[in-house]
């Protein structure tokens, strides 16, 4: 079983949802990337089953592209800090509107993520993400420990990115290393 049929077996069809968010994003000339899970699953050693899709897209070109993606098929729901979208999988996709991701596009790689090439953002960016997610106190705990553990995976597999990490978070991510 390759990336893609794992991919598609755990989201019950997922691919086809993602491969049409991604078709529609390029063609309306977007600037956007993922972020979170599927980003840290790109630049880690071994990918982690997720059946959460987190985007960016260049604030001037949400609504337009969200219009764009309702009218391929997906339902939206509006919410402070994102859209959700779904279509006729088990993925969840969330477009984040935060500012803190805004200039995320505009240094985002093109890469093969379950065989369908996506913008994804850099690994620092990736990171910074990540940082964010795990250091906001509402979200649950077993939400900031996955981020914790995904900091881990993107510290292995580039272990430059160390020195990015405040003291006290870089002390967890040690521990968990050793």
């Amino acid at each position: 079983m390759n990336e893609r049929q794992f991919f598609d077996w755990q989201t019950l069809g997922g691919g086809t949802d993602v491969e049409k968010l991604v078709d529609v994003l390029n063609q309306s000339g977007a600037s956007w990337c993922m972020i979170g899970g599927l980003a840290v699953n790109h630049w880690s050693r071994e990918p982690m089953a997720t059946a959460d899709v987190d985007i960016v897209i260049g604030a001037i070109d949400v609504e337009r592209c969200v219009q764009a993606l309702e009218n391929s098929g997906f339902r939206a729901e509006r919410f402070a800090w994102s859209v959700n979208l779904t279509g006729q999988s088990k993925v969840t996709i969330q477009i984040s509107t935060d500012a803190f991701y805004g200039t995320f596009p505009d240094s985002a790689v093109q890469a093969d993520v379950h065989g369908i090439k996506m913008w994804v953002a850099t690994p620092a960016n990736t990171l910074a993400g990540k940082l964010a997610a795990f250091a906001d106190k509402k979200r649950r705990g077993s939400k900031r420990q996955k981020d914790l553990l995904d900091l881990v995976r993107l510290v292995e597999a580039h272990p430059q990115l160390i020195d990015r990490i405040p003291i006290e978070v870089r002390a967890k991510i040690e521990e968990a290393m050793n």
